[in-house]
């Protein structure tokens, strides 16, 4: 089992990300929530980061929130999945612990 680290700040706004991306190890599951989300967008600043954490470990973005913000699902970078709440409750129950990275 691995573990299912969580990001809520924007990348462009926190570090969060960064930090994330740097202590979480491979195997791991990412998964993006509230303004969290904006780190899924192609084309950005935070793209790269995401692509290269996708060689390794599994990034989820949670769509009502994705949705929210009105973004469309052609702006999410290849490999990332989107989750509904019922998709991360699952996500929880899956992994030996969860890491809040706020």
């Amino acid at each position: 089992m691995s573990d299912l680290h969580t990001v809520n700040k924007s990348p462009f706004e926190k570090n969060s990300l960064d930090t994330c991306l740097r202590l979480s190890k491979a195997g791991s599951s990412i998964l993006l929530y509230e303004d969290g989300v904006y780190a899924a967008l192609a084309g950005t600043a935070a793209s790269g980061k995401i692509a290269g954490a996708l060689a390794d470990r599994k990034v989820y973005v949670l769509e009502p929130d994705y949705r929210a913000r009105g973004l469309k699902s052609d702006r999410l970078i290849e490999g990332v999945e989107m989750v509904d709440y019922a998709g991360f409750v699952d996500l929880v129950e899956s992994c030996d612990k969860v890491q809040a990275w706020v």
